[in-house]
């Protein structure tokens, strides 16, 4: 059974980079044609996908976050992480690791989540 959990600080501060980190159990980041998502909830909105590495290492993000968005992987650690620079209160959110077969901002399809992590942007 795969299993998912995000890590990283709860507190950013603004003009920072939020780096957060999801650990993959129960399965491989090398899983042929699965990608790896990170998605976020901001306080009284909708889920809002950010991007995805796949299964070979291409990444994809959602346009409005590119310029400051990036995805890496450790694949000997079974890890990917998120980095999101120049971080405003605005990027305040439960910040949420998911996987599976999806690729793409159809959040409701993905297979694997993490339980969530809150970052909050402050100074």
């Amino acid at each position: 059974q795969v299993q998912l959990q995000e890590s990283g600080p709860g507190l950013v501060k603004p003009s920072q980079t939020l780096s957060l980190t999801c650990t993959i159990s129960g399965g491989s980041i090398l899983t042929a044609y699965y990608y790896w998502s990170w998605i976020r909830q901001p306080p009284g909105k909708g889920r809002e996908w950010i991007g995805y590495i796949n299964f070979s290492g291409g990444t994809y993000y959602t346009p409005s976050l590119k310029s400051r968005t990036s995805i890496i992987r450790d694949t000997s650690k079974n890890q990917f992480t998120l980095q999101l620079n120049s971080v405003t209160p605005e990027d305040t959110a439960v910040y949420y690791c998911a996987g599976g077969e999806t690729a793409g901002p159809a959040v409701d399809e993905y297979d694997y989540w993490g339980q969530g992590i809150q970052v909050t942007v402050s100074s």
